[in-house]
């Protein structure tokens, strides 16, 4: 098992990062893509995601297989090729459409402090995910996900809340995941032993 560290992510073989940052204690899957994109602390990917123009919140687990920020195509264009903004591939005299790749990138896909996306789940730009919320394995998530919801389906919709709204406004309150790295360790007994009422009520 890799040690994970405060100053770089852990990669792991066959990882391609292309302009993207990562707070301490992250780790990134064998064979994943991950492009433009901000991973917060203790955020992690498991083997073959793919991510792009996404904001990865503290915490945020990502299972195998998942794809967040899918790039689209020029839907609206005569032809969707990408022949038409990667012109560099085949034309020597031509540059790249710098407008559209500028566009793209600008379609941020959000994901909230300790989400847990799924095997398989599919989230498309300009959609955010909030703290705390499930995105069931498989699913394609095509609108926001309320903090502490469940979804699923094709498209996701919600199945239930993980919590009842007094509790998760608490969680939300305590926000835990902003503490420091030694305050985690100290907490480590309770986040195993405790539901989340009675850790909630232990440190409010």
């Amino acid at each position: 098992m890799p040690k994970l560290s405060p100053d770089a992510p852990v990669l792991h073989p066959g990882a391609q990062v292309v302009n993207s940052t990562f707070g301490g204690w992250c780790e990134i899957g064998q064979g994943a893509r991950i492009q433009n994109s901000a991973f917060g602390d203790y955020a992690y990917c498991d083997r073959l995601a793919d991510i792009a123009n996404t904001t990865v919140g503290k915490f945020s687990n990502i299972a195998a297989l998942t794809r967040i920020g899918p790039t689209d195509h020029p839907i609206g264009h005569a032809a969707l090729h990408h022949f038409t903004y990667r012109s560099s591939y085949y034309w020597e005299d031509l540059e790249d459409d710098a407008a559209f790749f500028a566009a793209r990138s600008a379609r941020r896909t959000v994901l909230g402090p300790d989400c847990w996306i799924g095997h398989g789940a599919i989230i498309k730009p300009e959609v955010t995910v909030g703290m705390g919320a499930i995105v069931a394995a498989g699913a394609v998530v095509t609108r926001d996900v309320a903090p502490f919801a469940i979804v699923a389906g094709c498209p996701a919709v919600p199945i239930r809340d993980r919590f009842p709204p007094y509790l998760a406004e608490r969680l939300a309150t305590l926000a835990w995941w902003d503490w420091s790295h030694d305050r985690l360790r100290e907490a480590l007994p309770d986040f195993r032993r405790l539901g989340a009422e009675a850790f909630v009520e232990k440190y409010r």
